[in-house]
């Protein structure tokens, strides 16, 4: 009973059970879609494209309109930036990436720079409030996760071919450069939805860390999924209660526990790995013997 309480006690609150909420959301969305970056190796786009949405919220924070829409605005800012770099030049694109992942969050700490509030805007916007959550913003994460699930459900055919078998997906009429313009909507829509509970810089972790490490321990695409997903919501909790026992950042923590997951899978599969592999080589060092004696 005691463990009970003392796992339940950091949720007793509305705006502790808020923040649980808002974390639980942006971990479903970030965890489906960070799957297809994982997948198609996009990692490094993912990570420069939290960076590129900092310039719209900075932008709503000065001028107080939606930082949803000003997200928005600055990830097809973003996107057409990367086309017009890759395609009115010889850079390859990652190039362009990292122009662009660099300029944006300059642009973004430049514009929020000019608040009066500037320190607590900008750690806001970059690590997230996730004990400052509203049942609005779970209202609108709640849209956005669900835009995100049907339209990851849609495009699981289209997505699967694009990633594992470009060429086929083309002879196959699929479409490939509307999946993948498709698929920019998936992140831009998981950022947007996910920053206030984590962070723009922080929503990286979760992204990435859930998919990475189910990848470590699921042999098909589906278990992928399911892993990604359970290891999110486990993170974000986890954090919560870390945050809440240890007194540290709510957000940080949250985006920090999938990350050391990944290690720790990561080490008890080389460990597993390495045990059976030195049991096998005893196994034919004793039938060499045998042999040997025969």
């Amino acid at each position: 009973m005691e463990l009970i309480d003392w796992l339940a006690e950091p949720f007793t609150l509305g705006f502790q059970q808020r923040a649980l909420i808002g974390g639980m959301i942006a971990a479903v969305m970030s965890s489906v879609v960070g799957v297809w970056l994982v997948l198609r190796g996009m990692s490094f786009f993912g990570d420069a494209f939290v960076h590129g949405v900092i310039p719209g919220i900075a932008a709503a924070v000065l001028f107080d309109f939606s930082p949803y829409l000003g997200a928005a605005v600055a990830a097809v800012a973003m996107v057409g930036g990367i086309e017009l770099i890759h395609r009115s030049t010889t850079l390859k694109e990652d190039t362009s990436i990292g122009l662009l992942f660099v300029g944006m969050m300059a642009l973004g700490v430049v514009m929020i720079s000019r608040s009066d509030s500037y320190t607590g805007s900008l750690t806001s916007i970059l690590f997230g409030d996730a004990l400052g959550v509203s049942w609005e913003d779970i209202r609108v994460q709640s849209i956005m996760a669900v835009a995100v699930i049907v339209l990851a459900v849609l495009l699981y055919r289209p997505m699967m071919a694009l990633s594992f078998a470009p060429p086929k997906a083309r002879s196959l009429g699929m479409r490939p450069q509307l999946t993948h313009m498709l698929l920019l909507v998936l992140i831009a829509t998981s950022v947007i939805g996910s920053f206030q509970a984590v962070g723009t810089l922080l929503v990286f972790g979760l992204l990435v860390g859930p998919p990475a490490t189910a990848a470590l321990i699921s042999r098909t695409v589906p278990a992928m999924f399911a892993w990604s997903v359970l290891i999110a919501l486990f993170s974000v909790w986890c954090g919560l209660v870390l945050s809440y026992r240890i007194g540290t950042a709510g957000s940080a923590t949250m985006a920090l526990v999938p990350i050391v997951l990944f290690f720790l899978v990561l080490a008890v599969r080389e460990t597993l790995r390495s045990a059976r592999s030195s049991r096998g080589r005893r196994r034919e060092s004793a039938l060499e013997v045998g042999a040997d004696v025969r």
